[in-house]
């Protein structure tokens, strides 16, 4: 029973989540893995608390 953790900061929409589940779902259905095992968890951290070079990724440039 895979549980796949995605660490990304805030921002997406509802259903770009949703198409990110799916197709991290399909992937392992691929490889044999029934869709009713996968668990999908997103984590939306903001910028400010993510930590790039010794800077927070809100300071940084796009």
């Amino acid at each position: 029973m895979p549980v796949v953790i995605i660490e990304m900061w805030e921002g997406r929409s509802e259903e770009q989540k949703r198409t990110l589940i799916k197709g991290v779902t399909k992937a392992f259905e691929e490889i044999g893995v029934k869709p009713e095992w996968v668990t999908v968890i997103i984590h939306d951290v903001p910028k400010s608390s993510w930590g790039m070079s010794g800077e927070q990724a809100s300071k940084l440039s796009p």
